[in-house]
């Protein structure tokens, strides 16, 4: 029998850390770190893991890739380009690259791999069980204009991403939106490995001109084969429209423009209560303003039907504050710790 344990990621925006034990193997899918300060994901009673699957890069779903002595240094699995993302100082020794879209074994546990349209060279995962099977989304997007996302097969248990709760809003209105606010300029903020390419191809769809830092401007020319103008601190003027990481301007070219000054600013992601994004907020001098990168309500109630689920378990969200998916989920609506999947 497969079990999930439910270690960090459920009932809150959390780090994302869940445990899969089936055939005598013990999984971890995903290893992030929390987002707040201090916030560190409790891995000390783990014991050995045979194996840690990655969905993607970002801090809060491999963050913690730092501790693997802490669970026996298991090998990692992930895409080539998602390890290619990984800080040079967290890549891991052991390392295993599986497909973008494609099948996979570890032992006798058969996986199935999609592009989870969140992040380059992000997946969801399948995991072949006796009771109908089970689907990790990890992040995931049905909204990327640059990042395609292929439809999960059937699965009676799905682990999905519903950070948004009940958010509904299409990523259209919000790029028109976005576009609007930052025709006079702005520094519009994002992760690397992340949507700063999408961004870009919506700006110039809008009729806006628009240069990249250094991050940006090498993930849009690889997910698009042409280049945009590189700025970088000393060249950048306020009246432009300027795509620039971090997502909170903790670091990067966003951090850089916030300590010379003089720049507006607009954020789109999760704002940790100590970030320099959140200080700008709550001040009044910088803008926060919605961008889907994560599935909106429709898409995590189509996304259950479609894979015909018997058992949804929202991840990365208070479902307090989704009442309306809460409803629609009804009876396949499950946010206990652990699940025979």
């Amino acid at each position: 029998m497969a079990r999930l344990t439910v270690i960090s990621g459920l009932n809150r925006k959390s780090a994302a850390v869940f445990l899969v034990e089936s055939a005598g193997r013990r999984i971890l899918l995903d290893c992030g770190d929390g987002l707040e300060p201090g916030e560190h994901p409790d891995l000390a009673g783990l014991g050995r893991i045979d194996a840690v699957l990655l969905s993607h890069a970002h801090v809060d779903h491999a963050g913690a890739l730092s501790r693997l002595g802490e669970i026996g240094n298991p090998p990692v699995l992930a895409t080539a380009r998602t390890f290619g993302f990984l800080p040079a100082a967290e890549r891991p020794v052991r390392t295993i690259e599986i497909p973008e879209a494609g099948a996979f074994r570890l032992g006798d546990l058969q996986f199935t791999t999609g592009r989870c349209g969140h992040a380059p060279g992000g997946v969801w995962l399948h995991l072949r069980t006796a009771r109908g099977g089970f689907i990790y989304s990890g992040d995931i997007s049905l909204e990327s204009p640059g990042m395609p996302f292929d439809m999960m097969p059937a699965a009676a248990t799905l682990l999905i991403d519903a950070s948004y709760g009940d958010r509904d809003t299409s990523l259209a209105a919000q790029m028109d939106d976005m576009a609007a606010a930052a025709r006079s300029g702005a520094v519009l903020c994002c992760p690397a490995a992340g949507r700063g390419a999408d961004m870009a191809l919506a700006m110039e769809k809008c009729g806006l001109d628009v240069v990249l830092d250094d991050v940006v401007a090498a993930e849009f020319a690889a997910a698009t084969g042409r280049s945009l103008p590189a700025t970088d601190a000393k060249r950048a003027r306020p009246d432009q429209v300027i795509i620039a990481t971090a997502s909170n301007a903790e670091s990067g070219l966003s951090r850089q423009l916030l300590a010379r000054g003089g720049f507006r600013f607009i954020f789109s992601s999760h704002v940790p209560k100590a970030s320099p994004a959140c200080a700008l907020i709550d001040g009044g001098n910088a803008q926060w303003m919605a961008w889907n990168v994560h599935p909106r309500r429709r898409d995590i109630l189509a996304l259950a039907d479609h894979c015909g689920a018997k058992t949804v378990l929202p991840a990365f969200v208070d479902m307090k504050e989704a009442p309306v998916l809460s409803a629609a989920l009804g009876s396949r609506l499950r946010l206990e710790r652990e699940t025979e999947i």
